[in-house]
């Protein structure tokens, strides 16, 4: 594959080149946030672009603004054409800003200088459950194998409504939750920090375009919906759902933080690794059914960091979701459910066929029965405070890499009330 290049030095392995072009909220020191995109290690400005009057996204500026819900609220065929005019902008043979010392001294900025921040703000959040893999093996171990998915579950991407206001960026750490915890041999609960801190690997969608209330999606309709994808993870307090999740399913358990990554992709970079979702038997109502392949080959990676040092111990892919993105969205607005810009949407964990493929640690280490023995010689049946738990992701073929970076969080220890201390 033939690739354009840019003027902006951009290493084999970086996750941003000129094909990328992901977006994010970014602050230099000493002065305001706004809209930009990674190229290589750098990131470009786009609010001095829109400034200087070389980039152009609605009649009133979009850029100089701490979220992106402004620009994705002017519609796809307004990201299609400012991305077009960025990798025009960008690219090597292109003398404009190039050669524009000034401009470029303004619009340019290190990743490594810069803070990153929450890209959206989120009306609303979602999360799925819709890894046939994940699915079966927490099946397995809370029922038996001969039941492990539900009845429902091969016939509708199963959600439920999370917490918006606890979407925190990358890089933030994450107090461990305390609740109600009910111990196997214990009449009544006990009041508990978590005792199985557990992440959840996966990706979210932003929703790029707002509906009215009763307004289904269609499913041909449903791409044109979603802006973008970032990585996700859904940190989990196992012992705390468990007691709680009866009836009405996870409550504080999933609240106390969701971490995403500061870059979205979009569709439009990831069309190169589009794919085929695996075989859904039984076939899918008529409203939920596909005629395009909807999935992605995205490649990702979790690893744990401890003592200064880290242990890759999960490989999975996108690729294996059951349940696509756009049966997600239709699924979720089929009963009259409106959407906002920015809604964010979970995949759910995801797992894969093998082993070492899992989203989680319940499934890495069968519920602590099998626990990971990480490179410093630790082992870890779920996380301790201090451990930083790092999600990655990329997609790979024929010369062409398009990442999202990475989505990171630290544990920190529970809080201490003043009641307990009587």
């Amino acid at each position: 594959m033939s690739l354009t290049q840019s003027f902006i030095a951009v290493a084999p392995d970086s996750d941003f080149p000129l094909q990328n072009l992901p977006y994010g909220v970014f602050q230099p020191q000493g002065a305001a946030a706004r809209v930009g995109v990674a190229i290589g290690e750098q990131v470009l400005d786009l609010a001095a672009l829109e400034a200087a009057g070389v980039l152009q996204a609605g009649s009133e500026p979009v850029f100089n603004q701490a979220s992106l819900n402004a620009f994705i609220a002017l519609g796809r065929p307004v990201w299609q054409q400012v991305r077009a005019r960025l990798q025009q902008l960008l690219s090597a043979d292109c003398a404009e800003l190039r050669d524009n010392a000034d401009l470029r001294a303004k619009a340019f900025y290190l990743q490594a200088d810069v803070a990153m921040l929450l890209p959206i703000e989120v009306p609303g959040y979602t999360d799925f459950y819709s890894s046939k893999e994940h699915a079966y093996n927490v099946g397995c171990m809370f029922r038996d194998p001969k039941n492990a998915l539900m009845q429902n579950w091969s016939e509708l991407p199963i959600g439920y409504n999370g917490r918006a206001s606890s979407v925190v960026v990358s890089g933030t750490d994450l107090v461990r939750p305390s609740g109600q915890i009910k111990l196997p041999n214990e009449e009544r609960p006990v009041f508990s920090a978590c005792r199985k801190l557990d992440f959840e690997l996966e990706t979210g969608f932003i929703v790029g375009k707002a509906t009215a209330l009763g307004e289904p999606i269609a499913i041909e309709e449903a791409e044109n919906h979603i802006f973008g994808m970032v990585l996700l993870n859904d940190w989990s307090a196992r012992d705390i759902q468990q007691w709680e999740y009866v009836p009405l399913g996870p409550f504080n358990s999933k609240t106390f933080g969701t971490s995403i990554s500061p870059w979205v992709v979009t569709l439009e970079a990831l069309e190169p690794f589009r794919c085929a979702s695996p075989v859904q038997e039984p076939q899918p109502l008529p409203y939920l059914r596909e005629n395009t392949p909807n999935n992605y080959d995205i490649k990702l990676q979790v690893a744990i960091a401890a003592d200064g040092s880290e242990t890759v111990i999960s490989n999975t892919n996108f690729k294996y979701m059951y349940w696509s993105m756009m049966q997600q969205l239709t699924h979720h607005t089929i009963a009259g459910c409106n959407v906002r810009v920015g809604d964010l949407m979970g995949s759910g964990t995801i797992s894969g066929p093998d082993k070492d493929s899992r989203g989680s640690l319940l499934e890495l280490t069968w519920n602590t029965t099998e626990p990971l023995t990480l490179v410093n010689g630790e082992q870890r049946g779920f996380l301790q405070d201090g451990d930083t738990l790092i999600m990655r992701g990329h997609c790979e073929q024929d010369g062409l890499r398009i990442g999202f970076g990475e989505v990171r969080g630290t544990v920190l220890p529970a809080k201490t009330f003043a009641w307990q201390q009587d």
